[in-house]
């Protein structure tokens, strides 16, 4: 073959082949395009490898790239199989941390609540991404990890650094599967893990300091929406975020029912909340003021969004209960309350939409308890009503 013949070769109806030897040739293609080819055999299997085209690779390079492939061959080795390992180790070389990371995040955040996808991607850019996202995939090394966990540990972020040990793990577990890479160096990144200080829980008052505090609610000169935001989380102890993004359209007055949908919960599982009547009252009051809008807790400004996430603490600041109360803070002292009451531990933990720690048990527990949680928390609201009222609370007690 020349390439004066290559030149004149025009294309026909099909592809037609121009031979060269040992196996090389020149596939005409009707569009137009000559590309080389070589035909060779391996385990007794005949396969093709392709050398690109005409004229960008010419024919001595052709000829060169044939030379290769059959030396390989005599070596023992595949030459096709042996392309397509170096366009993969290519192809891993120039993948970086920072791209895998946002493919695992954007694989992740179906399942997560969207809270929780925010939070990780939050994570993501504050330490990850500036310490490890330029480098080479299969670059990063656990030093690399236990230096930028030492670091963020020293500035006393424990919860972040927790996550800084686990994300990386669960990004580098994605790319083994996604076989881009061939080694895990996050793993058992907790067996080096700084000793955080003792757990600040969300401040609370006692069950018998509520009613000054609700008393308090009432009186100050707190916005309508807010003073019904801080009586529904003390009523439901639903977490604030699920409040003050819920949608008329999840709450059924009638049925005393309010259906939070898996994709706005924590635990990615649709929660249903029993309305004591009490609550019921709240709502309706509030239907008033924002029925017309999609929201309950719509935004002064803007009613297409909720209010602030600091709104109701900034509210219980404002009546004197800074670091004594804040929104989810109802949510332990209903758990202290009825677990001291002797309530069910499923049922608060339920209505608490906990999971279990015991996965297992978790995984096979469907009930939601919901009659015997309508049951409790109308006690619970009645109870707060009876000591407002000065009332005797412990005749409300009651053993599940």
């Amino acid at each position: 073959m020349t390439d004066s013949a290559i030149k004149v070769a025009k294309p026909k109806e099909k592809p037609y082949k121009l031979a060269d030897g040992q196996g090389l040739y020149l596939e005409v293609m009707p569009n137009g395009s000559k590309l080389w080819r070589l035909k060779y055999s391996y385990a007794g299997k005949e396969k093709r490898l392709a050398f690109g085209a005409y004229p960008t690779v010419p024919l001595q390079l052709a000829r060169r790239r044939r030379d290769e492939a059959r030396q390989q061959l005599a070596e023992g080795i595949d030459p096709g199989e042996l392309k397509k390992a170096d366009k993969q180790a290519q192809k891993v070389e120039a993948l970086t941390f920072e791209a895998l990371a946002r493919e695992w995040h954007q694989y992740r955040t179906p399942r997560w609540a969207p809270s929780t996808a925010a939070k990780a991607l939050a994570y993501l850019e504050s330490d990850l991404l500036p310490a490890l996202g330029k480098k080479p995939f299969e670059s990063v090394t656990r030093p690399d990890l236990v230096a930028l966990i030492r670091k963020i540990e020293s500035r006393g972020a424990h919860n972040i650094a927790k996550k800084t040990r686990q994300w990386p793990n669960q990004i580098f577990r994605y790319g083994l599967a996604r076989g881009v890479i061939e080694h895990n160096p996050a793993t058992d990144l907790d067996v080096i893990a700084a000793l955080p200080p003792p757990t600040k829980h969300h401040p609370h008052v006692t069950f018998a300091e509520l009613p000054e505090l609700l008393g308090k609610v009432e009186t100050a000169k707190t916005h309508t929406l807010t003073r019904g935001a801080i009586q529904l989380l003390v009523l439901t102890a639903v977490r604030p975020g699920e409040l003050r993004a819920a949608p008329w359209a999840e709450f059924d007055l009638d049925a005393a029912t309010w259906t939070i949908p898996a994709a706005r919960m924590k635990a990615r599982r649709a929660h249903v909340v029993p309305l004591p009547l009490q609550a019921l009252t709240i709502l309706r009051q509030l239907h008033e003021i924002t029925g017309k809008y999609p929201l309950v807790f719509a935004g002064r400004h803007d009613t297409s969004r909720p209010m602030s996430e600091n709104t109701v603490n900034l509210a219980l600041q404002a009546i004197g209960y800074k670091d004594r109360q804040t929104g989810h803070g109802f949510r332990h002292l209903l758990s202290t309350e009825l677990n001291g009451r002797g309530y069910n531990r499923d049922w608060i933990e339920r209505q608490l939409a906990h999971g279990d720690q015991d996965e297992i048990r978790d995984t096979y527990n469907h009930a939601v308890y919901l009659e015997q949680r309508r049951e409790m928390m109308q006690a619970w609201a009645d109870s707060i009503d009876a000591l407002r009222a000065g009332g005797n609370v412990v005749s409300i007690k009651r053993k599940a």
